[in-house]
C-alpha cells in the first residue's frame, strides 16, 4: 500500500497577491498523518484555519476562494496543484494575507520548493477515491462540462474554447501525474485585455502585471485607452496596433493557456481531500465547474465510510490459504476466509467465496440457503485477526478472541455463488493486546453488512 507523505521541512515563499496587490509571505509546513491540507491565516487574531476542501469554496471568480465563517483565503489553486501533483498528503500552510501570492502565475516555484525540501513517508496508508463509474457535471449557461471516468491513475484531458484567434481551440493532456513538473507546472494564468476593465472595476487583479500572467490583446482599442490601462496596472505602454501577447516573457508552450487550465483542474480537484484514481475530461473548464465536480466527489465520499475494495481475480493474493492457515488456528468447517488481497498498517481486505457446499447451508436453510449473519461477523473477526497477528513476532503462538460486538447491521442476504469482500480497519491503536476494529462486507459494490468489535490478542498456552 502507498503511504501518506508530508514535507521533510518547511519552506517560505514571498510575493504579491494577484487581486489584493499585498506583499504576502506563505509558509508550507510538515503535518501529521490524516491532517490533509489546512490553511492558517497568521495575520488574523487567533490565527484561524480553513480546511482546503471543496465544500469550503465560497467563490470562483478568477480563482478558487476558501471561506469559513468570517475568514477567507483566495487564489489557492496553484499551490494545491503543486502539493497534489508532488504527492504531498498532509501540509499546514501559513499565510499572512487573504490570498496566496501569485508569484509568476504558475505552480513551478511551489514545485521547486517541494523538491528542494523533499518528502517523508508517514505511517498512515494513503486512502484513494477510486472512480468506478462515469460522473458528470454540466453548466448549461457556459457550456462547461467535466466528466470523471474510471482509470488506473489520476489523469486529465482539457479542452478550451475562446472567441479569439489566438486561442480559439486548444487542448492539453496529462496522462501521468509525474509529468506535471515538466509539462504543466510552468504554465501561467492568462487574461484578455478586454476582460481587464471589468476585473479592475470588481476590485480584482490589483497585483496583476506582465510578469505573472499572459495578457492576450486580440481586439484593437485606441492608443489612449491602451495607455490608460497600462498605467492602471503599472506596465509599460504598448503599440495599440500590435495585437498578440503583451508579456515581457514569451509564451512557454503554444498551448500554454490550455495547460494552465489543466493546472487549475488539478488544483481544484485536490480539494477532494483524497488522491483520485480516475480520468477528468474537461470541456471549457473553469473554477466554478471544477468545484462542482469536486463537490460531487466529496458527496460520494461522505455517503459511505469506506469505498468498496477493488477485487481483481488475476492479482496474486497477499496471503493465500496456506499462509492464512499458518496464522489462524481455525479449520474446516469454521475457516471463513479464502485469501487476503490487500493489507496495510491499519487495514486489511479479504475474500470468501460462497459455494453451495458450505456445511451451514444444509440447515440454514435447506430450501433457501442463506449465510447466517453471525458467520459474516465471524469472517470479519478472522480477517481482522490476520491484520493484528501479522504485526506481532511469532504470530502462530497467538490467537484473537471477541470481547465485544457493536453496531451490527445486515443489509442483504448472502447466498451460494456470492463472493464476499471484507474490509477491516483499526478504529484506534492496538494497546495492551486490545484491538478495536470496524468491519464491512461487500458483494461487488454493495455493502452487505457491517460491525464494530473489540478483540484481544492472547498468547496460546
Amino acid at each position: 500500500m502507498d503511504k501518506q507523505r508530508t514535507l521533510k521541512d518547511s519552506f517560505t515563499l514571498e510575493g504579491k497577491g494577484l487581486h489584493t496587490g499585498l506583499s504576502i509571505s506563505i509558509t508550507f509546513n510538515p503535518a501529521p498523518g490524516n491532517h490533509g491540507y489546512i490553511v492558517k491565516r497568521t495575520d488574523l487574531e487567533g490565527q484561524p484555519t480553513i480546511e482546503a476542501l471543496a465544500e469550503y469554496v465560497g467563490a470562483t471568480q478568477r480563482g478558487t476562494v476558501l471561506v469559513k465563517g468570517d475568514i477567507q483565503v483566495s487564489t489557492v489553486e496553484h499551490a494545491m496543484a503543486a502539493l497534489y501533483a508532488m504527492g504531498v498528503d498532509n501540509c499546514l500552510i501559513e499565510v499572512n494575507a487573504p490570498e496566496f501570492p501569485i508569484l509568476d502565475g504558475s505552480a513551478i516555484q511551489y514545485v521547486e520548493q517541494i523538491k528542494r525540501v523533499g518528502l517523508v513517508e508517514q505511517q498512515d496508508d494513503r486512502d484513494y477515491f477510486v472512480v468506478r463509474r462515469k460522473m458528470e457535471v454540466v453548466d448549461e449557461e457556459t457550456g462547461s462540462k467535466l466528466i470523471l471516468l474510471p482509470d488506473d491513475q489520476f489523469c486529465v484531458n482539457s479542452f478550451i474554447e475562446f472567441d479569439s484567434k489566438y486561442i480559439p481551440n486548444q487542448s492539453a493532456t496529462l496522462d501521468d501525474i509525474h509529468d506535471f513538473e515538466n509539462e504543466i507546472a510552468r504554465s501561467r494564468t492568462f487574461v484578455f485585455v478586454r476582460e481587464i476593465w471589468n476585473l479592475l472595476e470588481a476590485g480584482l487583479i490589483k497585483g496583476g502585471d506582465l510578469d505573472n500572467a499572459i495578457v492576450i490583446y486580440e481586439r484593437e482599442v485606441s492608443q489612449e485607452k491602451l495607455d490608460k490601462l497600462a498605467d492602471l496596472i503599472g506596465v509599460p505602454h504598448k503599440d495599440a496596433k500590435e495585437l498578440g501577447y503583451l508579456n515581457n516573457k514569451s509564451i512557454i508552450y503554444p498551448n500554454e493557456p490550455a495547460r494552465h487550465k489543466l493546472l487549475d483542474i488539478v488544483g481544484d480537484m485536490a480539494l477532494v481531500g483524497k488522491f483520485i484514481k480516475g480520468r477528468v475530461i474537461a470541456t471549457r473548464p473553469g473554477h466554478k465547474i471544477n468545484n462542482k465536480m469536486a463537490r460531487l466527489v466529496r458527496k460520494q465520499i461522505k455517503m459511505s465510510d469506506v469505498q468498496p475494495p477493488i477485487y481483481d481475480v488475476n492479482t496474486e493474493p497477499v496471503f493465500d490459504i496456506n499462509k492464512i492457515k499458518s496464522l489462524l488456528p481455525h479449520r474446516y468447517p469454521f475457516l471463513m476466509v479464502d485469501k487476503i488481497i490487500e493489507i496495510g498498517q491499519k487495514h486489511i481486505v479479504g475474500v470468501k467465496n460462497m459455494t453451495t457446499n458450505e456445511p451451514f447451508f444444509e440447515g440454514h436453510f435447506p430450501q433457501e440457503p442463506v449465510m447466517p449473519g453471525v458467520l459474516q461477523v465471524e469472517a470479519m473477526a478472522q480477517i481482522g485477526g490476520l491484520l493484528v497477528l501479522s504485526q506481532v513476532e511469532e504470530p502462530e503462538r497467538y490467537s484473537t478472541y471477541f470481547l465485544k460486538i457493536d453496531n451490527v447491521k445486515f443489509r442483504q442476504k448472502v447466498v451460494p455463488g456470492d463472493t464476499l469482500i471484507f474490509r477491516l480497519q483499526l478504529m484506534s491503536e492496538i494497546r495492551r493486546g486490545i484491538a478495536n476494529m470496524k468491519g464491512y462486507t461487500f458483494i461487488g459494490e454493495k455493502l452487505i453488512s457491517e460491525a464494530e468489535f473489540t478483540a484481544q490478542i492472547v498468547k496460546n498456552k
